[in-house]
C-alpha cells in the first residue's frame, strides 16, 4: 500500500466512526422519545419510568462526551497530517474550517465571547 491509500484508508475510518456516533446518538435519543410515548399511550404515570428514562438520558450525554472525543481526535489527525507536510489527500464529506473554531460560514470567536451587541 502507498501512503495515499493508507491516509484514505484512515479517513475512511475516521468518519466511520464520526458517523456510527452521531447514528447511536440518534438512535437513544430515539429510544428517549419511544419510551415518553409508550408512558403517554399506555397511561403510566412518569414516576414509573423515572429510573430508566433517566439512564437512557444519561447515554446520551456520554455519547455527546465520545463525539466531541472523536470529534478533537480528528483535528488531532488534522494537524499532525500537516506537520508531517503531506498536503490534501482527500476532502471530507462537509466543508470544516481550518482553526475548528470559526462556525462555518461564521466569524471567529471574539475574545469576550461569542455574543456581540447588535
Amino acid at each position: 500500500m502507498d501512503k495515499a491509500q493508507v491516509i484514505s484508508g484512515l479517513a475512511a475510518e475516521l468518519h466511520g466512526t464520526e458517523k456510527a456516533v452521531d447514528l447511536a446518538i440518534t438512535q437513544a435519543t430515539t429510544l428517549v422519545q419511544a419510551m415518553i410515548g409508550a408512558r403517554t399511550a399506555l397511561s403510566v404515570s412518569p414516576v414509573a419510568g423515572a429510573v430508566s428514562q433517566s439512564k437512557a438520558m444519561e447515554a446520551i450525554a456520554a455519547l455527546g462526551v465520545a463525539r466531541d472525543a472523536v470529534v478533537a481526535c480528528h483535528a488531532e489527525l488534522q494537524k499532525d497530517h500537516r506537520k508531517m507536510g503531506w498536503g490534501v489527500y482527500a476532502v471530507g464529506p462537509v466543508d470544516k474550517p481550518d482553526d475548528w473554531e470559526t462556525p462555518v460560514g461564521g466569524t471567529p470567536p471574539t475574545k469576550t465571547g461569542h455574543l456581540r451587541v447588535a
